[in-house]
């Protein structure tokens, strides 16, 4: 028998060899332009303004060699005769390497799309990288499950009646695991609600920091101390917070008190003082200032006023300034401050 009549099971020898060889050029071919052409492309990418491009080079760049390799072996077996169970197998292998290499395609376009818009949006909006990380995450489960879906129909499985069975044993899951569900679905809460940002000053309970992260089951903070807070995202929102790095502007009541001694044409004047103490410093707002009691040992006056500036250091330093102020003034008209004391009157024995 020639060479040229042998067989490998129902396939010709030469044509099993024809098929061979366009494989691996083919293959060859495909490795080529990924490492060299789209090496170029890229090149070019990088200097033009547009980021599609950009953002299909690295689609491209996540071609798998295992997919090249499979592609090339299908299209060499495009003229061969094989049988109708050899010839279903390969298109099975085929779909299902291509479902999973449009997966990761689909996967690092997303991925690629969102961190630029993150980006983008991280100088004016903090609070977007919350929504975007979760929309990715997401995304990206939405995704393979759809590509494992397509996957498991190409098998012959009935998806329609593992969908179905899935729905009963996903009931049953989630009462097993509804605390770390609710915590999940917390975190989606924060995300579009938005009661606090990374970066926000939060004082929960006796508990204060700056948050670091929002993740899908807890929220972390920074104490002022040091030391990391954590805190469940379904318990936090349960909390009363107060979020300080929402405040626009700060409001400040403060008290003093003078000695009971104080002439009333002085006690008149305080007010006026504590006006040009709070007016000499900048980004403050006045607002009043009232002998508001008698104490135990002092005649009262609250001031309040408002810092246009939500930086404690800064509020720290216009109260400082007002301090120093009142202080200067005081002594200039001879106002003394009021300190807890006590008078005592002694009878004697023959009142």
């Amino acid at each position: 028998m020639s060479p040229l009549e042998w067989t490998i099971g129902p396939v010709n020898l030469v044509d099993a060899l024809i098929a061979l060889g366009v494989a691996a050029g083919i293959f060859a071919l495909l490795v080529f332009a990924q490492r060299v052409l789209l090496n170029r492309w890229g090149k070019f990418a990088e200097g033009t303004t547009n980021t599609i491009d950009d953002d299909l080079v690295a689609v491209l760049r996540r071609s798998q060699w295992w997919f090249l390799l499979v592609m090339a072996i299908y299209l060499g077996t495009l003229h061969l005769d094989l049988p109708a169970q050899g010839d279903r197998f390969v298109r099975s292998v085929t779909v299902l390497v291509l479902l999973l290499q449009a997966g990761l395609w689909s996967s690092t376009f997303l991925v690629q799309r969102l961190e630029r818009y993150r980006l983008k949006r991280r100088e004016t909006d903090p609070g977007s990288e919350m929504t975007l990380s979760a929309v990715g995450f997401l995304g990206r489960i939405a995704l393979w499950s759809f590509v494992l879906l397509l996957a498991l129909d190409n098998l012959g499985i009935n998806v329609t009646a593992l969908i179905a069975g899935l729905g009963v044993g996903g009931i049953a899951v989630a009462l097993a695991v509804q605390n770390i569900l609710g915590d999940l679905f917390a975190s989606l809460s924060i995300v579009l609600d938005k009661p606090f940002t990374v970066g926000d000053f939060l004082i929960i309970d006796d508990l204060l920091g700056k948050v670091e992260h929002v993740g899908l089951k807890t929220t972390r903070l920074r104490s002022l101390s040091g030391e990391q807070l954590v805190f469940s995202n379904s318990d936090l929102l349960q909390s009363r917070i107060r979020n300080y790095g929402r405040m626009h502007e700060r409001r400040v009541v403060f008290e003093i008190g003078v000695t009971y001694q104080t002439p009333r044409t002085k006690l008149q004047i305080i007010p006026t003082i504590m006006r040009e103490a709070v007016e000499s410093a900048e980004e403050t707002r006045f607002d009043r200032s009232h002998f508001k009691a008698y104490g135990n040992f002092s005649l009262n006056f609250e001031t309040v006023y408002f810092v246009l500036s939500a930086d404690y250091t800064r509020y720290m330093d216009i109260q400082q300034a007002v301090n120093l102020h009142v202080h200067q003034r005081f002594e200039e008209e001879g106002i003394e401050f009021a300190y807890p004391t006590q008078t005592l009157f002694i009878a004697t024995p023959d009142a």
